[in-house]
């Protein structure tokens, strides 16, 4: 507790969810000291932070940047904005990255965050303290250093830990056999930046996620020779020039040639793995309990709380959302455990409920790599949020419009960036074409 009995809460991470969680506790001064957060990098803003370099600084800590000079937004900004602050009107519907960048400035900037970001800053060590006026009998010490100089650390005691440390950062390469006998270029999409460099060149993709849609298109740009090699069914829409699709690379021969799952062989240039990144909280007190396996982070109530220790919050792991309302949405729920709004069910209740929810998912037949891909489910989860915290839930055309972009990215993936929406009310919206016609809006399934 701070001297004026408020709650002290530390954040981990200036990213998108760091931010919006600070927002969050400074609006509710009645409960909490200003919180304190804590930054690795000299800036705001996480993974929309454009770093054209590759793997590290001088310093010799690592870029954490995995975003490519080129992107735009997959979301339209209507709905990939925090609900009470939106991207600015003159803005097409699909910015590119450093808007976005700009809008979080401008978050700050609104909400006045600045003055609590430490940065610069790496978070050594959380770990859980006894403490009897403690919330819930405990506290946390959070150890912190400049991250050069180890030896000058700072341990300072908190009430509560939101981590907010991002998981686009440590990328994940698949196990395949042989694959140190390939002889071309082997990269992640983590290090990719342009397409420049692949001029004519033949390109093996792996997965088709939607940095690996995004990145085939730029390599069409520029004639290279795709095979976009991906284990779900196969892309209806149209493809661009120059791409096709492969089921997965299972393996490489002695030679260095790539084989597919059907059989079929190719020998590219480049093998360029698209296949996401690692959750990594190295800082973490292992008696935390909190495990990752087989890109699974539990045990964790409602995918935020550990149950043995309910003052710490890992928000943002969530995969397949509308990242910024869903940050929106959890930070409000922690407001609510911690002011008391939502009281938590004891460890034992914590426990069964995940288990609970974890079965269930396994008989839809969720693979437990795929237990964090909320997808169409995160507009239920976040309602389910609102109700239990007792807060305003996302306004209706949220979801809907969401789920319509899916629909029009997959018919298709070339054209549907230039499509514009526009919010009517509450529960409506229109989209038209680069032409200004209005299309008809798409058939959804019940959500």
């Amino acid at each position: 507790m701070s001297g004026l009995g408020k709650l002290r809460v530390a954040v981990i991470g200036a990213g998108a969810a760091g931010l919006c969680a600070a927002r969050n506790l400074l609006a509710r001064q009645d409960i909490f000291a200003p919180p304190v957060i804590f930054e690795i990098t000299k800036n705001i803003g996480g993974t929309w932070v454009y770093e054209e370099r590759v793997g590290h600084y001088d310093n010799g800590l690592p870029i954490h940047s995995s975003m490519y000079r080129d992107l735009r937004t997959n979301i339209p900004k209507e709905v990939m904005s925090f609900p009470d602050f939106p991207f600015a009107k003159h803005l097409p519907s699909f910015v590119h990255h450093t808007e976005v960048r700009k809008y979080l400035e401008q978050y700050c900037d609104h909400f006045n965050l600045w003055d609590h970001i430490q940065f610069g800053t790496t978070v050594d060590a959380v770990k859980p303290v006894k403490e009897q006026s403690g919330w819930k009998g405990l506290a946390w010490d959070v150890t912190t250093s400049d991250g050069i100089e180890r030896s000058k650390s700072i341990k300072e005691r908190f009430d509560a830990v939101m981590v907010c440390n991002g998981h686009f950062y440590d990328p994940y390469i698949p196990t395949i056999p042989g694959l140190e006998k390939f002889k071309g270029m082997l990269m992640h999409s983590h290090d990719y930046r342009n397409a420049e460099p692949f001029a004519g060149k033949s390109v093996v993709v792996l997965g088709a996620g939607l940095s690996g849609l995004d990145i085939a298109m730029e390599l069409s740009d520029v004639n290279a020779k795709v095979i976009l090699s991906h284990g779900q069914r196969p892309l209806t829409c149209p493809l661009p020039t120059g791409v096709e699709q492969a089921p997965p690379v299972v393996k490489v021969l002695e030679d260095g040639t790539l084989e597919f799952q059907d059989g079929k062989q190719a020998t590219p240039d480049v093998f360029l793995f698209c296949t996401g990144y690692n959750f990594t909280f190295p800082f973490l007190d292992e008696n935390v309990g909190v495990k990752v396996k087989d890109h699974l982070v539990f045990p964790l109530y409602k995918f935020l709380i550990p149950p043995s220790y309910p003052s710490l919050f890992i928000v943002g792991i969530c995969r397949a959302i509308c990242p910024f309302p869903h940050f929106h949405v959890q930070s409000k729920f922690v407001i609510s455990v911690l002011d008391g709004s939502f009281t938590l069910p004891s460890r034992e209740e914590m426990e069964k409920d995940i288990e609970l929810d974890t079965a269930a998912r396994r008989a839809r037949g969720i693979a437990t790599r795929h237990i964090l891909k909320l997808d169409s489910e995160q507009w239920a989860y976040n309602d389910h949020l609102a109700q239990l915290g007792g807060f305003q839930p996302l306004p209706r055309y949220w979801s809907n419009l969401y789920e319509s972009n899916k629909v029009f990215r997959a018919r298709d993936m070339l054209n549907y960036k230039t499509h514009n929406y526009t919010v009517l009310d509450e529960t409506d919206w229109m989209v038209q074409n680069l032409q200004g016609q209005q299309l008809p809006k798409p058939q959804l399934k019940q959500i």
